[in-house]
Order: C-alpha cells, then structure tokens, then sequence
C-alpha cells in the first residue's frame, strides 16, 4: 500500500521512528493509502530546512526571477492537473465539477495572482522638512518574515493551502505546511512540482500529522517559526493563539461561522433558491463561509422553502466519476457522527424537518460512506443549538421576517462574523443591509465570487486579519522604514 512521507528540504522522507497512520475514502471507508506521522523531530527537521532556505538561493532571487518561478508552479500544477483533480476526489468524495472546475484551478491561481501582486504593488515614500532646510527622504521596503507556519483544513484543502503558500512565498518567506490528516495527497503532491520547477530545497516544506502533541502543536510553538496562519474551526484558533504568544508571533486566522442568508420578497427568486441552495448545501456543506441560518422575507417564505425542498430531494448521490453525480459524502465518519448529532438534537428541540434528517440509502460499497441527508428545519427558537452552533454540514433552519430591522438583529446575533449573502432587487436596501450585517464578506445576489484582490477575513469569533491581494502582503512581510538626511 502506498505510503505519503513528508516533503522536508527538496526530499520526500518518512518519519524517524516511521509511524504512520491511516487515511480512509470518505466513499466507502476502505483504506485509500497510509500517511507518515510526523512529530517534533519532523518539524525540527523541516523548521531547519526553511531557515535555511531563506538564507540561500531563494533570497538570492531578484522579485523577477522569483514571480517567474511561482508562475512556473502555477503551469505545473496545470500541467499535472488531473493528478490533483484525482488526488483531492479521491481524499474529500466530493463531486468532479466542484473539484475540476473551482478548488483545483483557484489553487493554480493563486500563485499567479500574488506573484503579481508583489510585483505591482508600490510602497511609501515621503519628504520631510527639517530645520537645516536640507530634508529628509523616508522609504518604505518590504522585507520576508521568515518562515511561516502553514495549517490547512479539510474542506477545500489545495485551494486553502495555496491561499497561503502563494502570498508567502511571494513575499520571499519559506513555509512549513501541516495540511489536515483527513486531506493530505494535494499538499505532497504540490511538493513535486515544487521540484519539477526548480523551487530551491526548503523553501516549501510539508509535515504530515495531527494536532495536540503531534506535528500542528510543535509547528506552533516553534520558536523559529515567525507567523502562524490558519484556517479552521474557532477552538483550535484559540489554541494556536495561546501557542504563538510565546515569541510574539503574528497569526492570521479564518474560523468558524454560522453564516446568514437574507432573501427578501423582492428578490429574483429562481436566483435566491439557487443561491441559497449552493451556499447551503454545496461541498455537503462543508464551507466555512457556507449559510446554515436562512432568514427569508414572510410574504415569500412557503414558496421559497417549497423550493429549496424540491432543490435537495433532487441531488444525485454517487462517486465523483459517476455520470450526473452532483452530491458527495461528508470528510469522514468521525464528523458524521458529528453531523448526525445535530440531526437528532434539532428534533429533540421540536424542529419541524422539511426534507433529510438522516442517511440515505446507498448501494454496495457506498453504503459504508460518510454520507448524510441534506437538511432543511423550520420551527426553531433562536436559541436552539442548531441555529446557534456551527455544524459544518448540508444543512439548514429556515426563519421568516418582517422587516429590516428585524433581520439585522437576528443575522447579528451571534458570535461568529464571517460572511452573509443577501438577495434583493432594490439597491438602496441592498447598500444599507451590507453595512449593518457585522461580518468580514457580504454577498449581494451572489455566493461565492470572489476577486482576490480584495480583503477577506472574518470578525469576532470568525477570524484575526485579512487576506487578499495587497493584504495578505501586509501579513506575510515586514515593511520596514529607511530614513535618509539630505
């Protein structure tokens, strides 16, 4: 059975007291490969690589020659795409059109956009008056941290990973990538054309393992590790912030969300379904910045939840190479039983369940999966679970609402802040809504898009910082000041 080993200085290796653990298809359980596990001996070992790294051939590297090589990875990893459409199938279950047609592709981008970012965007320059009347020039230059250490989730694994790897090695810093245990083939993957390219060794470092006393714990408490970014859920960013005071380390964090979407009667309602059903139940609802609160304007609210019934009894379950397959598994059995939990606890609250609720019934093989129902309930206070906590699934509680006011408080109560998506033909209201929503994105007639120029991040309990374009240099380097007498 083939084996993933870390990707430490330019090499693939195994872990020193060769400890491996297993990855499971989300499909149908059965052991897709086996995964190095790596621990603080591996993490030394790559921490090392990447200090290193940054005092050799990469930093010897003009901003030309360095954007011309991350666009080379982007080519690579073009190159090679149905390899990684494979790998990211083949580890997540999801469908071909999510995975060909949106993550693998963004991840290519990636490279390509923040190469150009660094390469086009201008720093500070002013003149200062002195007494002597002969002045002063003051300059800004933009310096690497160091090296960064990279934790990635499981939901979108090559694009979130890339999402960061791209901007710091833009920027001129060298990486150490711990990517989820559940998603770990992209990432190793990515380290061979790393090679394939010419990326001098230790720059892009990958350490396979798990949290708490595994690789993410001492990757995060490194004392050479600069900068910690993450994407995942809001305990562990707790933890990780705890880890990375020791030293003063910059963190960048995208967290949980219990995202709300808003459609009011005058909405386009064909869209607003498809919408809401994409944001809803998309990737089987394992989207941080997917909508599991639906709020939709009372005059529409039978019609509307009519609809998105029809939308989801209507998903085609299948593996990703199946004809018309639309609807895949969730990560792993472990988050099901997760997912289930919520399922039983909504009714237990008195939830009325639309559609779902359950596991549907899958032939052969299939019927060992990860799989769930997606779910829609109506009937909920506002203070029940389900409506409260972020669940991470194909599912949500649709409320009705009278007006603005009202349903600004109700998408505002909470402690998560990062995104909300609102449907409604009359701009005005459209404008006043964005402002009042407390939430790092909003989505106006739309989910999803994105121009990556622009910042992104949550607020509250759903993130620290922004990325983006000129953003995520504003994490991934120093800007120092030079201050020169005339």
């Amino acid at each position: 059975m083939q084996t993933l080993r870390h990707f430490i200085d330019g090499h693939a290796v195994p872990s020193q007291d060769a400890k491996t653990f297993e990855k499971r298809s989300p499909l149908d359980n059965r052991v897709l490969y086996r995964v190095a596990e790596g621990g603080r001996a591996e993490i030394d070992a790559a921490v090392a690589a990447a200090r290193r790294a940054l005092h050799g051939d990469w930093a010897r590297l003009t901003t030309d020659q360095r954007v011309a090589m991350l666009h080379a990875v982007a080519d690579g990893i073009t190159k090679r795409f149905d390899d990684f459409v494979a790998a990211e199938e083949a580890d997540t279950g999801q469908p071909h059109h999510v995975i060909a047609h949106a993550f693998v592709p963004r991840g290519a981008a990636n490279f390509k956009v923040f190469a150009d970012v660094i390469k086009n965007v201008p720093t500070e320059s002013f003149k200062l008056e002195t007494p002597d009347g002969r002045g002063a020039l003051n300059y800004a230059i933009r310096k690497p941290k160091g090296v960064i250490g990279v934790i990635s989730p499981w939901n979108a694994p090559f694009l979130l990973m890339t999402w960061k790897v791209g901007p710091a090695l833009a920027c001129g810093n060298t990486v150490v990538v711990k990517p989820s245990e559940e998603t770990p083939a992209t990432t190793t993957l990515l380290g061979e054309v790393m090679n394939a390219v010419g990326v001098p060794p230790g720059v892009f470092n990958v350490v396979h393992g798990f949290g708490p006393d595994s690789a993410g714990e001492w990757l995060t408490r490194h004392d050479d590790v600069a900068a910690i970014t993450f994407t995942g859920e809001t305990r562990t960013g707790t933890a990780i912030m705890k880890a990375a005071a020791d030293g003063i380390r910059d963190v960048s964090f995208e967290l949980g969300g219990k995202n709300a979407g808003i459609v009011f009667a005058d909405a386009n309602f064909d869209d607003a379904v498809d919408g809401i059903f994409r944001s809803s139940f998309m990737n089987t609802g394992q989207v941080c910045l997917g909508t599991e609160r639906v709020y939709v304007e009372r005059p529409l609210f039978d019609r509307f939840v009519a609809a998105l019934k029809a939308r989801c009894e209507a998903v085609k379950y299948g593996r990703p190479s199946d004809a018309g397959s639309n609807y895949g598994p969730l990560i792993s059995q472990e988050h099901r039983h997760k997912v289930l939990s919520y399922y039983a606890k909504a009714v237990a609250e008195g939830a009325t369940v639309v559609t779902g609720g359950g596991v549907p019934a899958m032939a052969g093989e299939l019927a060992e999966g990860a799989w769930v129902q997606p779910t829609i309930w109506t009937g909920l206070p506002e203070t029940a679970a389900v409506v409260r906590e972020e669940i991470f699934g194909p599912c949500c509680h649709i409320r009705a609402f009278d007006t603005e006011a009202e349903v600004i408080g109700l998408a505002n109560d909470n402690r998560y802040g990062l995104s909300t998506t609102i449907w409604t033909e009359n701009l005005a209201r459209a404008h006043r809504m964005a402002e009042s929503i407390e939430v790092g994105i909003t989505w106006v007639n739309s989910w999803f898009l994105r121009d990556l120029r622009t910042p992104f991040g949550g607020s509250r309990q759903s993130g620290i910082g922004r990325e983006g374009g000129v953003h995520s240099l504003e994490f991934y380097s120093e800007l120092r000041n030079v201050c020169v007498k005339l």
